[in-house]
């Protein structure tokens, strides 16, 4: 079988000859680690992206099948996107930035993660109608010039992508990125600001998220009318934390879940039945909202310190929830035993079926290569 073949054959409850033993990419500093230890060249840390070639090589010398996350993505945010630039500098040499979403942020040298949001271009119904919402208009460009990976290069959908994903020959699977809902609002607005546009001018909260809505559906079909075979669809939102939603599930729910529903929709009559969303945290609020409205794989399943797991929620909601991640990616840090440890304790969750166990988020800079070897080497072992 083939590793896109074993992945669906996993999802879809059919027998495969083993499990896929997939990943979720790296941090950039893991694979600078990497480079400075000899495992990986200077070109291999650099053109690194999820489901490139490069991705897979990494992927070989690991010894992984491949990674889950390979979809082709069309451009349903911000086009333009504001031009990045520095708008104040401080004498310790941090600095505020305007990045490409609107947001100034607070940068500091030699720092990585997620840095502070201090403003946000987009304010209220004056700074829509000027500075946002024209971006968002959907052209065919948004899908016809974005990359696809042939084999071991990647092409623009219009110059030989489109035909390699027509002809369907592939061995690799390739996922329809459906674009994000609400994750992008909130990279846009923040959290914070998010939650009180929701209340205090909810026709224009209304429009922001029907006007999303609207580019990421034309974006889907115009992928979906050209032909082109996909694996499966997936949706990208990281709107939870560890305590639970970032905006509230009913909320979510009444002005959200339409829109994903009407995609979801879209993405059954065209024959895929697999639809993946990808958000971290503690999701299990939001969990009923995505199966009513047509999302039935969750990813990554961060074990987190809520100890996040696939078993209760298909004690909860049964077959139709799979899933792809729940394996706690600190044991990378932490040696052998730690991951013999590990994979002990998802025996009986791949038993459930519907269920591929994979690194629950990026692959930290902690992680040893040799210790992310011997998973490969024992996943295989104790599932093949």
């Amino acid at each position: 079988m083939t590793d896109r073949e074993r992945i669906l054959a996993v999802l879809n409850y059919r027998q495969a000859d083993r499990l896929p033993i997939v990943h979720f990419g790296y941090w950039g500093e893991t694979l600078q680690k990497w480079r400075a230890e000899g495992h990986l060249t200077k070109d291999e840390a650099a053109n690194w992206a999820d489901g490139n070639p490069t991705d897979a090589q990494i992927a070989r010398k690991l010894g992984f099948d491949c990674q889950y996350y390979s979809c082709f993505h069309t451009d349903a945010f911000l086009r333009p996107a504001f031009e990045s630039r520095v708008v104040k500098t401080f004498p310790d040499g941090s600095s505020h930035v305007l990045n490409g979403a609107g947001v100034i942020y607070l940068s500091v040298p030699g720092t990585s993660g997620i840095p502070p949001e201090i403003d946000h271009l987009l304010k209220g119904r004056k700074e829509w109608e000027e500075h946002f919402k024209h971006r968002f208009r959907f052209h065919p460009d948004r899908v016809l010039t974005m990359p696809v990976r042939v084999n071991d290069r990647m092409v623009p959908f219009n110059q030989g992508g489109l035909e390699f994903l027509k002809a369907d020959r592939r061995d690799y699977p390739c996922g329809l990125h459906c674009g994000s809902l609400f994750g992008s609002i909130r990279n846009m607005i923040g959290v914070e600001n998010c939650a009180y546009l929701a209340l205090d001018d909810e026709p224009l909260f209304d429009e922001i998220v029907q006007t999303v809505g609207d580019l990421c559906y034309q974006c889907v079909k115009t992928a979906l009318d050209s032909g082109a075979k996909f694996d499966f669809a997936h949706f990208w939102e990281d709107i939870c934390y560890k305590n639970g939603p970032l905006i509230s599930p009913s909320v979510f729910a009444a002005k959200v879940g339409p829109q994903y529903k009407r995609i979801t929709d879209l993405v059954h009559r065209h024959g895929l039945n697999i639809v993946s969303l990808d958000c971290d945290g503690w999701i299990d609020a939001l969990i009923p909202v995505w199966l009513e409205s047509g999302v039935n794989t969750m990813f990554p399943i961060e074990v987190g310190t809520w100890n996040a797991s696939i078993a209760p929620w298909r004690a909860k909601y049964g077959q139709e929830l799979r899933g792809v991640g729940g394996m706690n990616k600190v044991v990378f840090a932490r040696g052998r035993a730690a991951v013999d440890a590990e994979i002990e304790r998802m025996k009986p969750l791949v038993a459930l079926g519907g269920f591929i166990p994979c690194p629950d988020h990026r692959i930290a800079p902690d992680a040893e290569w040799d210790t992310v070897r011997y998973y490969c080497d024992r996943m295989r072992a104790t599932f093949g």
